[in-house]
């Protein structure tokens, strides 16, 4: 049988796992790895910014492990169309590449609100190597730094910026910072801890221009006074990199809708990660869950179907978990679930809070905080979590939590959600170490 020939696009968390996954699958095809960078963790560049690692341990994946799996790299190269018929990818260069099968990877990008002056190049988005470079270089004790946007992706580096800066403004568009991660309570909690550290928040900001004056930038409001800045961090949202798929026939909805295969509506065509459009594993509805536990897991299932396996995916879980100034604050599942029974915790003197969602006696989404030594010292975040991977049925459990929302450990062990979680991975098999 002649051996299959396997072109990944994107050398991001997917396409490496997928690559990984074939190997480890006995697949002796060809492998081509297309990317217009060469590989690095985009989760590791606040640890980068808080000077905690160098640049080198950046990297996901050394040349001689690329060697090792027979990996031909086209670096620095993008694809730019994609011929389903002929099974033909153009890349940048116009050099084609045929293939078997094919892995669409390629992400995300940055998005910048169109407003006067969003696009000038001085502002900085943390999407990538380079504007995290940037920012290293631009950044100081004294320097007054404004981050735009008060998401998800603002806060997985509030951390490295509170470290290098003691001058730290957050503006928000929205009435409350976190808006699609968390409740309201939620919010508040990470707003007074971050206030009480010295940070400055300003929510129902409305951003109308950023205007350049020397060195410094203006930002100006809808309403309010203007700020003026040293440094000004975009966290203004991502948008997927899928426009070089015009005209391929590849069905494409927020992203490319796939089956549990993570295959599209062309058989030998997949795709994963940020780029994918798959099934929630609580609600069952066909989601993009732009977040790194998602990536991998989309990755080994598309990289065992291209080995041949016949390997389903259950679905994503919607994870957002992020660490500021000793304050942890997590969502999991169907954390706004608008029909659900809902049990709550709140302890303000300890900045603790449990919210946990339920249908029937199955937890289906929760969201947490408190301070990080108190958080992870007793597992709740994994317990939690574990809960509600896995559908665990409560029982008077249930009953249980309603009285002590902080003793989560008792109904964890009491269900054995341990059993179901330990052993497997997502394709059935052992846990094995990353092999990088």
């Amino acid at each position: 049988m002649a051996t299959k020939r396997h072109v990944i696009v994107g050398a991001g968390t997917a396409g490496l796992n997928a690559i990984r996954t074939l190997r480890q699958a006995g697949d002796k095809g060809e492998i081509a790895l297309v990317s217009a960078e060469a590989p690095y963790s985009r989760m590791v560049l606040p640890y980068y910014l808080d000077q905690s690692i160098t640049e080198a341990h950046t990297a996901t994946v050394s040349p001689a492990t690329l060697d090792k799996w027979g990996v031909t790299r086209y670096f620095g190269r993008r694809a730019v169309a994609l011929n389903t018929k002929a099974n033909k990818l153009r890349l940048d260069d116009d050099q084609e590449l045929e293939y078997d099968n094919l892995l669409i990877a390629t992400g995300s990008s940055a998005a910048r609100p169109r407003i006067k002056g969003a696009d000038d190049p001085s502002l900085y988005t943390f999407w990538t190597l380079d504007d995290a470079k940037g920012v290293n270089q631009t950044i100081g004790p004294q320097t007054h730094t404004v981050v735009v946007g008060a998401g998800f992706i603002a806060f997985t580096i509030l951390n490295g910026l509170i470290g290098r800066s003691k001058n730290l403004t957050i503006v928000e568009s929205e009435s409350r910072i976190l808006p699609r991660m968390v409740d309201g309570t939620g919010a508040k909690i990470m707003e007074d801890w971050l206030k009480a550290r010295g940070v400055k928040i300003r929510t129902g900001a409305r951003l109308t221009a950023i205007e350049k004056k020397g060195a410094q930038h203006l930002l100006k409001f809808k309403s309010g006074p203007s700020i003026s800045a040293d440094l000004v961090v975009m966290a203004t949202g991502i948008h997927t990199n899928l426009g070089w798929l015009k005209g391929s026939g590849v069905k494409i909805k927020a992203a490319i809708l796939v089956d549990d295969q993570m295959r599209s509506n062309i058989p030998n065509v997949f795709a994963a990660g940020d780029v994918a459009e798959g099934k929630n594993l609580i609600t069952g509805v066909k989601e993009v869950h732009a977040i790194e536990p998602t990536a991998m897991e989309h990755g080994r299932v598309a990289g065992a179907n291209m080995a041949g396996k016949k390997v389903g995916y259950p679905g994503s879980l919607l994870i957002n978990m992020v660490g500021v100034a000793g304050l942890d604050l997590a969502s999991f599942g169907d954390w706004d679930a608008k029909k659900a029974d809902v049990i709550t915790g709140l302890a303000p003197e300890r900045s603790a809070y449990r919210k946990y969602l339920f249908k029937g006696d199955r937890m289906i989404g929760a969201i947490m905080a408190g301070p990080s030594q108190e958080t992870w010292s007793d597992n709740d975040l994994g317990m939690v979590k574990g809960l509600v991977q896995t559908g665990a049925r409560l029982g008077g459990w249930k009953k249980f939590l309603a009285a002590h929302p902080f003793g989560i450990k008792k109904p964890y062990l009491a269900t054995r959600t341990v059993s179901s979680l330990l052993p497997k991975t997502v394709l059935g098999q052992p846990s094995l170490p990353p092999q990088v």
